[in-house]
């Protein structure tokens, strides 16, 4: 393969995670996202299997470096106990493209038992078992993959990881988070020294 080549597909992945994001339908839904999240009394809870897992654990660590306090549950764990971990007055951001992964499906499902949670999920697939169970649905849209085999989620991933973006910074500013409540936050690293320097956080 020639070097054009590569620079051919580079951006032919990279136009199509682009359009991805480009063509989220944002409506009311995440309005109702946003309140659900900023009325919540108790945690965020995140989960999400496989690919989508890393970006639903990306999720809750940028709402919890951001003011909302937020924490991961792996679906599979979450049948061994881990489903414990949610309490009356947490809500549920599930993610998951295909909304019929079982591991999903089952701990939304069964946290109704424990809890009065309000689920949020953000899906592509029109026709799911997960839309039916949560309570503000996020839909991505049909979105074509650039892998050449048409399995690698990529562009699916890249909208995915933009929408829980875009909650967690308009939560973070409707929460009138500050560099100095940021910095309290971050107590080590580039960013907290960052922070603590325009602010004098001690």
């Amino acid at each position: 393969m020639s070097t054009l080549d590569v620079q051919a597909k580079v951006r032919f992945v990279l136009e199509r995670e682009a359009a991805a994001i480009q063509a989220i339908r944002v409506d009311a839904t995440y309005e109702a996202a946003i309140d659900t999240l900023l009325t919540c009394a108790g945690k965020v809870v995140t989960t999400g299997m496989g690919k989508a897992g890393f970006l639903a654990r990306k999720f809750a660590a940028t709402l919890s470096s951001t003011g909302t306090p937020a924490v991961f549950i792996h679906p599979a764990e979450a049948a061994h106990g881990d489903l414990g971990l949610i309490a009356e007055g947490d809500c549920i951001v599930a993610f998951s493209t295909s909304g019929k992964t079982l591991e999903i499906v089952e701990l939304v499902e069964l946290s109704r038992h424990l809890t009065s949670a309000r689920v949020i999920c953000i899906t592509s697939h029109p026709e799911s078992e997960l839309r039916r169970l949560s309570d503000v649905v996020l839909d991505m849209g049909v979105i074509e993959e650039p892998c050449p085999l048409g399995l690698t989620p990529s562009a699916s991933m890249a909208a995915m990881s933009a929408i829980g973006d875009a909650l967690a910074l308009t939560l973070m500013e409707l929460k009138g988070i500050t560099r100095r409540d940021y910095g309290l936050r971050h107590h080590g690293g580039y960013l907290g020294h960052k922070a603590r320097l325009a602010n004098d956080v001690e």
